[in-house]
This record gives structure tokens, sequence and C-alpha cells, in this order.
């Protein structure tokens, strides 16, 4: 039996110390500690393929917190299925849960469901608060450059190609991408 840890952050600005040294303190050797650098919206980690791959019968895999291991249910059941299969279980430091028997297995599942329907309310409060803004008139994406901005009102008077471009300094697509949206406003 092997105790074998797991760490993950999102993004590089981000650092690994902490749940490093809390895998640490639980008794996870260095050699036995896995990491990634990225989005937990998908199980392509190479940390976490070369944990599953190097993990066997009666070893336990310690992550400080479920969302570490992964973002949402469909993710969480399939690592903690392919686990359990192999017999392998699966501890959270950060609340004590594992999946060692039958009752662990099912917690996790729960869990994993509920902390997916959060980030999907959080998502939706997202959305709503844009369609709101949007409503309220604030413009989202890069302001509009001069240029384009003379482009438009030439397009608007019905000038040529050649003197909008040359009046303006943009290119041919640009034109017309302009015109294409002046048409349609």
């Amino acid at each position: 039996m092997a105790l074998l840890g797991y760490a993950r952050v999102s993004t590089s600005h981000q650092k690994l110390t902490v749940q490093i040294t809390e895998l640490k303190s639980v008794g996870v050797r260095d050699d036995r500690i896995f990491t990634d650098i990225m989005s937990g919206a998908t199980d392509e980690r190479e940390g976490l393929q070369r944990l599953l791959a190097r993990a066997e019968k009666d070893d336990i895999i310690i992550c400080t917190k479920m969302d570490r291991l992964g973002r949402n249910t469909a993710d969480m059941i399939h690592i903690v299925d392919a686990c359990y299969k192999k017999g392998i279980a699966i501890r959270f430091l950060e609340n004590g849960l594992s999946t060692e028997g039958t009752m662990g297995k099912m917690v996790i599942q729960i869990l994993a469901a509920v902390a997916e329907a959060e980030r999907e309310r959080i998502l939706e409060r997202t959305n709503d608060g844009r369609i709101a803004a949007m409503a309220a008139g604030v413009k989202f994406g890069s302001k509009p450059h001069k240029k384009s901005e003379m482009a438009r009102e030439l397009i608007h008077q019905n000038q040529s190609v050649s003197f909008v471009m040359e009046r303006t300094g943009i290119s041919r697509a640009t034109y017309f991408r302009l015109k294409k949206h002046t048409c349609l406003a």
C-alpha cells in the first residue's frame, strides 16, 4: 500500500506549495506527489494520468479538496469509479471524506453533484448580470477604433471601397466587415 498525492491549480499565477505541504503532512512522500497546473475541466491532465497509471490495488490517493481532482460530476464519477474498480481509495483532506467502502463512494458522488450544481448557479448568475448590463446599455468588448467610426460614416455615405480605404487606412477585409455590419444596423 502506498500513499499517493495529487495537487492541482488552474493557472500559473496560483501556487501548488500549500497543497503539497498538506500532502506531505499526512505522510505522502515527495516522489509520490503528482501535480498539474491547468483547469480541472478535463481529466486529460498529465499529472493526473501519471498518478492513475502509477496507482495500484490497495493504494490511497490523497487530495486536499474534491475540486482539485475533478470539476464536474461526470469526471469525478469516472475517476472515482475507475479507482474503485482497481481497489484504489481516494481521500480528501478538507472534509475527511474517503471512497473507502460503499458509503464513501456514494457520499463522494453526491458531493460532486452538489459542487457542480453550485458552479452552474454561479454561471447563471453571471449570465443574468451580463444580460442586465447589456439591457442597461453597457457595451462589451473593445471600444471601436476611430478609423472604424470614420469608415462606417463614409460607408453610410455610399463612398467607394478605394475611397474609404485610402481615407481611413483600413484594409479591404475590414471595409467589407464594417459594410456588412453597417448595412445590418
